[in-house]
């Protein structure tokens, strides 16, 4: 064969030997054959199966026959959109579309439709009117039941229904997708495979569907807000893989969807030999001559140690997606892969990531998580660690020190997150020192979010309490090493429950600590998550009381206004939201003044700015965070 690369053309399966696939995979995502892509996994593990795998990455989407290069597969087609929602990939939260594409060939931005798991399956149809279709990826997956879109700004049906595909593979792929190929393989009509964990189908026989609760029909949460939330409640109370039952919505009364209880989570053994596959690391070399693919460079020289997050933030789609109960690789799997940088030569000794969703979660939150499962009625970290949180940090610890000590290897960074109440819970404070000493690059990202606890009651985050002594901490230790580094926190504006008064007290937190931001992150409401569901119908979820929501785009640019307070551009949108709420103690001259009483020219200040520049949660590799 031409390469160690899966076929992404004609020209490339045949080479191989074969007349036909027994899969083919459709992803809106360049071809990056690595563990951190979503497409590529599943791909190897369906290969270390038996099975023929051929990619079509980024189809023409207005080309019929652009999904046909490979004729009708043996077994069906796989669809993602690749490892972002397609709409948070092209639109910014102000609804304006992205410039880049760090998915696509030299960051171009058009090589993907919106929508695009819809659009693929559309287009596979067109042609092959009964060849099994299955969805998968973060798209499908937070999209698998009725669902609010705030692109479209409606509750539209779960996407198997749009896109006319026959089942979702929900989650981490890996299980299910397997059971899925085996199944077809063994001559099982696809309408037939109902019995997988980590699956969602659709039936018309409702009596049928056995041992499940009943959501809210669709035309009931499409019209009313207060269903919706019941109806997102009972799902996310069953997202756990040990206690969620089945889950069915009703369409019409005559068509239903049944979403089976998540797979369960994989052993470090397991974990292990899906990183174990035999990646080319690499993009496709087709790209080559388009200036390669922009997301490779970002996690080229970063190890992926974990899956999962118990942190449970509201506005983070894990929970739905990887899941609370957190597992690990092995450290001998870890240093292998790192042992493979040592043999590139572009690597400077530098490891750039170690982590997950969170980085120094390596063990479920409590031993009775892989008995029992999660709580369905606590949180491991919300308001205050549970009483059963065992907080360890000695396994990761040792990991570090295994890389640190790789000849080659001159520093290893940690900068996919870590969450700071869970340092402060460990009473050993070995891990704050040895992060200071050796795993920050001169500032460490951190994520209070918003220092209301007002607001961050409604983000599920800590008490601001425990965040200002978490920077005591970091700088009491900074201090103790004779080290020069400092935070920087991410914060989020207009999330539901922030009010202008809450904004306004940030802005005057941020003014007390000598803080200024270029940029700032507004609440981006994303498929399937509790903010979402906050932001649109009002209510929190689970109590179902009444939730202040800034919808208002003058009143959100107010918000986010006072977090940039100190931009001179900003000044009239700042001086209205404090006349607003009768502030005008905090304009004129004075130290606690946020601006002065009318515009006037201002010269750089010499404080320190933090940058940030997040994409959204459900993308980053682990992604997701603190």
């Amino acid at each position: 064969m031409a390469n160690g690369f899966l076929p992404l053309t004609r020209k490339e399966m045949e080479e191989r030997g074969w007349d036909r696939p027994d899969f083919v995979y459709i992803c809106g995502d360049a071809y990056v054959d690595h563990s951190s892509f979503g497409m590529s996994v599943i791909t190897r593990v369906l290969e270390a199966n038996g099975y023929k795998v051929c990619i079509i990455s980024q189809p023409d989407y207005r080309d019929p026959a652009s999904v046909t290069i490979y004729g009708e597969p043996r077994l069906g087609f796989m669809v993602s959109s690749g490892n972002m929602d397609s709409m948070v990939n092209h639109y910014t939260v102000a609804k304006k579309r992205r410039h880049t594409d760090a998915y696509t060939p030299g960051g171009k931005a058009d090589r993907r439709p919106d929508y695009a798991v819809i659009v693929y399956c559309n287009l596979i149809r067109r042609t092959y009117k009964k060849t099994p279709i299955i969805i998968g990826g973060i798209e499908a997956s937070l999209r698998r039941l009725g669902h609010y879109d705030y692109w479209s700004d409606k509750v539209r049906r779960s996407i198997m229904l749009d896109a006319g595909a026959d089942l979702i593979s929900y989650g981490m792929g890996e299980r299910s997708i397997v059971e899925i190929a085996d199944a077809l393989n063994s001559g099982l009509d696809v309408r037939d495979i109902t019995f997988i964990n980590g699956t969602v189908y659709k039936t018309r026989k409702e009596e049928e569907i056995v041992d499940a609760v009943r959501l809210p029909d669709f035309e009931e949460i499409r019209d009313d807000k207060r269903k919706y939330a019941e109806s997102f409640h009972i799902q996310y109370v069953n997202t756990d893989p040990f206690t969620a039952k089945r889950l069915y919505e009703a369409y019409d009364g005559r068509m239903f969807v049944v979403q089976n209880p998540p797979a369960k989570p994989l052993s470090a053994k397991e974990l292990d030999a899906v990183y174990a596959l035999p990646y080319m690391r690499a993009y496709h070399p087709s790209y080559e001559k388009e200036g390669g693919v922009p997301a490779w460079g970002e996690i080229k020289f970063s190890l992926t140690s974990n899956r999962g997050c118990f942190g449970e933030c509201n506005f983070c789609a894990l929970t739905f997606h990887q899941g609370r109960i957190v597992q690990a690789r092995s450290h001998e799997s870890i240093i292998e892969e790192a042992k493979i940088f040592l043999k590139e030569p572009d690597f400077k000794g530098y490891i750039h990531d170690v982590g997950g969703p969170t980085a120094q979660f390596r063990r479920p939150s409590c031993s009775k998580q892989m008995k029992y499962g999660a709580c369905t009625n606590r949180k491991c970290l919300f308001p205050k660690p549970c009483p059963n949180l065992e907080v360890d940090h000695s396994d990761y610890l040792a990991l570090l020190r295994r890389l640190r000590a790789l000849p080659g290897v001159k520093k290893v960074f940690i900068r996919s997150g870590i969450r700071f109440d869970y340092v402060l819970a460990d009473p050993d404070k070995t891990f704050m020192e040895e992060l200071c000493r050796y795993h920050v690059s001169g500032q460490l990202r951190v994520a209070p979010e918003h220092i209301s606890d007002n607001v961050l009651r409604r983000m599920g985050k800590p008490d601001v309490s425990v965040y200002n002594r978490f920077v005591r901490e970091f700088e009491k230790t900074n201090k103790k090493l004779n080290m020069d580094q400092y935070l920087v926190p991410y914060l989020m504006s207009s999330h539901p429950g922030s009010t202008l008064k809450d904004a306004i007290a940030l802005a005057e937190y941020l003014n007390a600590h000598k803080l200024s931001f270029d940029q700032v992150q507004d609440f981006y409401p994303t498929p399937s998550t509790i903010s979402t569901c906050m932001y649109y119908t009002g209510l929190d979820p689970e109590t179902m009381k009444p939730v202040y929501v800034a919808k208002n785009p003058h009143e959100k640019a107010m918000q986010r206004a006072l977090i940039q307070y100190r931009d001179p551009k900003n000044y009239e949108l700042v001086k209205e939201a404090l006349l607003k709420e009768h502030r005008e103690d905090l304009i004129g001259f004075g130290p606690k003044c946020l601006i002065p009483p009318r515009r006037i020219a201002q010269k750089n200040t010499d404080r320190p700015k933090h940058t940030e520049n997040r994409r959204h949660r459900d993308t980053r590799k682990g992604k997701k965070h603190g």
